[in-house]
């Protein structure tokens, strides 16, 4: 969805309509370069809940970025810079970087890793938001 009043273009998959819809935001914009900035993601199941198993909700959190990445024309692979946010940081790295691994090969992005004490849906242990660009 484009925005005649700016170069910028709004990605809303149509499984993260609600989130335009409800809360006011895109889950990705692409600027006039080509840049995709992703708002973050969190292990979301279709019915709004989260697993209360680590693995399984990081390999949503990715199955929901995927589906953003791909409504912008690119995939994981395009992915530049990444930072995740971590409830209980210390506990879940291992799994999440092996969630990670299994999507996103070399050359590997940035990434920063944060904890924190909550996110925005209550039982998510992660969040994450990228950027990424287009393929040539």
């Amino acid at each position: 969805m484009g925005d005649p009043m700016s170069d910028r273009t709004y990605v809303v998959p149509a499984s993260q309509q609600r989130n335009w819809d409800r809360f006011h935001f895109a889950p990705a914009v692409i600027d006039e370069t080509g840049t995709i900035w992703c708002s973050g993601v969190i292990g979301v199941e279709d019915d709004g809940s989260v697993s209360e198993d680590p693995p399984t909700q990081f390999r949503r959190a990715f199955a929901n970025l995927g589906e953003v990445l791909s409504e912008a024309g690119c995939g994981y692979g395009d992915v530049v810079e990444m930072t995740s946010f971590h409830v209980d940081l210390m506990d879940h790295i291992r799994a999440f970087m092996e969630a990670k691994d299994e999507v996103m090969g070399g050359p590997y992005p940035a990434w920063t890793a944060i904890g924190t004490t909550g996110l925005a849906i209550p039982g998510a242990m992660v969040e994450v938001k990228v950027v990424a660009r287009r393929p040539a």
